[in-house]
C-alpha cells in the first residue's frame, strides 16, 4: 500500500489572509488548479476553492478585492504524509472532499487529490470509491 508521501503533490502554491479573491483566481488559472491553501505564519488556516469563489464571492456580488478570509472554507480537514493512500481516500470520502491538504506540525507539505489517488495503481479502487461517495452524497444534498 502506497503512502501519501509517495503520491502527493509537494509543490503547492498558497495565499495568505492578506490576499484577495482576484489574486486567488489568477493563481488558480496560472497553476491550473481548483484549490489554493490559505496559510498564515506557515500554518494552514483554510482553503479557497473555485466553488468558494463562485458561491461566496460572485453569487453574493462581492468584488475581486474581497479578502480571502471572507470566502475561504475554514472547516479544514488535513492528512499526514505517513497515511496510506487508502486512509486518505477514506477520509476524503467521509468528509466529501476532493482534495486533502497534507501537513506536518500544521505546516503545509503537500496536497493529495482524487487524481493523485487514481494515478497510484494500488489505490485505483480507493479513488473510484471516494469519487462515488463524494458524488453520491453531494447529489443527495442537492
Amino acid at each position: 500500500m502506497k503512502k501519501v508521501s509517495e503520491i502527493m503533490t509537494r509543490e503547492v502554491d498558497f495565499v495568505t489572509p492578506l490576499d484577495n479573491v482576484y489574486e486567488v483566481a489568477v493563481k488558480m488559472k496560472n497553476d491550473n488548479v481548483g484549490v489554493i491553501p490559505v496559510c498564515e505564519n506557515e500554518q494552514i488556516i483554510g482553503v479557497i476553492t473555485d466553488r468558494d469563489i463562485v458561491v461566496r464571492g460572485v453569487a453574493e456580488k462581492r468584488p475581486g478585492s474581497t479578502k480571502v478570509t471572507d470566502v475561504m472554507s475554514d472547516e479544514l480537514y488535513t492528512g499526514s504524509a505517513d497515511m496510506t493512500a487508502e486512509e486518505a481516500a477514506d477520509l476524503m470520502a467521509d468528509k466529501q472532499i476532493r482534495r486533502l491538504p497534507i501537513v506536518e506540525n500544521n505546516k503545509l507539505v503537500g496536497i493529495i487529490s482524487l487524481g493523485d489517488l487514481s494515478l497510484a495503481k494500488e489505490s485505483d479502487s480507493a479513488a473510484g470509491h471516494t469519487l462515488s461517495q463524494v458524488s453520491e452524497q453531494r447529489n443527495q444534498i442537492q
